[in-house]
């Protein structure tokens, strides 16, 4: 009975988390989803799109269950990284559309999949797997990539939270500036105290 109350509880908040991430793309035009707003060039569509090529992979090829449809490599020699960002030529739809294609072929693993389940990570240095593994693997993974999208989208127009349901209002400009200055202050009276690095 624990193991499947675990399972469902692991399932359960990996489906509430990748709604988050499609929920961090709504009301944004393309260049906002697409834009990176990090040195590394991390954005908003680009972990969507990192994302759909995980939940394939260890839901699919870790238990011998391959997505029907390929996706693009994440281990592309000839273009390291390219499953972090989304081409000019790949549409928002098509992006949106993989990563729930994952999340269903992936569903279907975790239902016909007990807890105990094995499976094989080539890539790990413990390749021998069970698929609660997996289930905290990717949501550990997914909710990761939820925090990089919750700044993301802060950076992008303000807004925070984590579905719609649960989103914060946009705070005034000024209470925004003055709040910004006294956690600034802090940081820089922090910074000049005896034995303190600056």
């Amino acid at each position: 009975m624990i193991d499947e109350f675990a399972k469902e509880y692991l399932h359960s908040e990996l489906r509430e988390t990748r709604q988050a991430m499609l929920w961090k793309l709504d009301g944004l035009g393309e260049y906002g989803v697409r834009r990176p707003l990090t040195s590394t060039g991390t954005n908003l569509l680009g972990l969507v799109k990192h994302l759909s090529v995980l939940e394939s992979r260890y839901f699919g090829e870790v238990f011998d269950r391959p997505l029907p449809q390929p996706l693009p490599r994440w281990d592309d020699a000839s273009e390291p990284g390219a499953d972090l960002w989304a081409t000019e030529h790949e549409t928002r739809e098509e992006i949106t559309d993989r990563y729930r294609r994952a999340w269903e072929h992936a569903d279907a693993t975790i239902a016909d999949l007990t807890i105990d389940s094995p499976g094989h990570v080539p890539w790990w240095p413990r390749p021998d797997v069970k698929l609660f593994n997996i289930l905290v693997h990717m949501l550990t993974e997914t909710s990761r990539h939820a925090g990089h999208a919750d700044i993301l989208r802060e950076q992008l127009d303000g807004s925070t939270g984590t579905t719609a349901a649960h989103a914060a209002p946009l705070r005034d400009t000024a209470v925004s500036e003055a709040r910004l200055a006294k956690i600034e202050r802090a940081a820089a009276a922090a910074a000049t105290k005896p034995g303190r690095h600056g």
